[in-house]
């Protein structure tokens, strides 16, 4: 159910309706939108009769909601969620695209900072790396652990990027959200929903890669885990899903970009790296992705991919990412974005 407040409504009448459902021992989700504020009502195993809100002070009329996800719905919130970020101007999900770069696995500080430099004075704003790594292989390298959160600190700390790891289990969870800026929900875990609910309960923005199998619908759902435990700051993550197709490691599905936007107010980024599995493939997927709508890419970059511990076939040189950022921002006005120019990184005290 949705319980749509008048573009006029206070903030005591905003809480006296989330009281209101709280009281009939449901769970309320208050989601202000550029006019209105929306209140999602969950926890419910059948109908709610809509008379005890429909009448408070300030709503405007109550809406069943028929959906199964509810909060990620634009039924909830008409307009595009924008993730924001403290002391940055660095957002998701606005005009500007959000440009995501960085080593598959941090290996060491050394690697981690010669990436870094290269993508923050290309344009990125954010830096992902991985301090564990979830692999085929238990013989595979499986990142630093708590070492390698450490020095994606240290690269906030030197370069201003903010920082996007994965989280593997709970575990690991509460050390992600200690270091970095967004927690990464990788695609083997995405309908790990004990994971997922431990996500909603974190205080950083997350980041959903969509299942090497999942629908559109299970990924919505996905998402809807972690907002119902009360984290509204989710970003949704095309990575490829698995097919016949041999020629690519995965097939990247840029069809999943419009519909989720139809259906979602959620902003969803591309990784063409494991999209593909292929560095020629990257720079002219990033193009299409750009092209298609998203509101970002995730692009794995190595200075010494040949000599990678992990998905080195699929990073980029670094100068072939500052190339891909030439071409990024060609595309970009074309369809009503921007995005960041190359820049010339300075020490930040964020």
């Amino acid at each position: 159910m949705l319980i749509v407040m008048q573009a006029h409504a206070t903030d005591e009448q905003v809480r006296a309706v989330c009281q209101k459902i709280e009281g009939l021992g449901y769970r309320a989700h208050a989601i202000p939108g550029a006019e209105r504020t929306a209140i999602g009502l969950t926890g419910n195993q059948g109908e709610v009769e809509p008379a005890a809100l429909e009448e408070m002070p300030g709503v405007q009329e109550v809406i069943r909601v028929t959906k199964p996800y509810k909060l990620v719905s634009r039924d909830i919130k008409p307009d595009n969620t924008v993730i924001r970020f403290a002391g940055t101007d660095a957002t998701i999900g606005g005009p500007e695209l959000a440009i995501i770069a960085g080593p598959c696995g941090i290996e060491s500080r050394e690697q981690a900072f010669a990436v870094a430099e290269r993508v923050a004075r290309a344009g990125a704003q954010f830096f992902r790396g991985g301090a564990y790594k979830p692999r085929t292989s238990p013989y595979s390298f499986q990142g630093l652990g708590e070492k390698g959160l450490q020095i994606m600190a240290e690269v906030r700390e030197m370069f201003g990027l903010r920082i996007v790891t994965e989280a593997i289990d709970n575990e690991s969870l509460e050390l992600v959200d200690e270091y970095a800026d967004i927690i990464q929900i990788g695609a083997r875990n995405m309908q790990n929903f004990s994971l997922l609910k431990r996500a909603g309960r974190a205080r950083k923005p997350v980041l959903l890669k969509r299942g090497m199998s999942a629908t559109l619908e299970e990924l919505l759902m996905a998402a809807e885990y972690i907002m119902s435990e009360g984290n509204y700051n989710v970003i949704l993550c095309e990575r490829g899903v698995r097919t016949f197709a041999d020629h690519t490691r995965n097939t990247l599905d840029l069809s999943l970009i419009p519909a989720v936007q139809r259906l979602s107010h959620l902003p969803i980024v591309v990784d063409p790296s494991h999209g593909t599995g292929k560095r020629n493939k990257v720079t002219p997927m990033s193009r299409a992705a750009v092209a298609v709508g998203a509101d970002g890419l995730i692009v794995e970059v190595h200075h010494q991919p040949d000599k990678a511990l992990s998905d080195g076939m699929q990073s980029l040189y670094p100068d072939q990412f500052d190339e891909l950022m030439v071409q990024v921002r060609q595309i970009a006005p074309v369809v009503g974005r921007t995005a960041r120019s190359a820049v010339t990184p300075q020490p930040s005290a964020v």
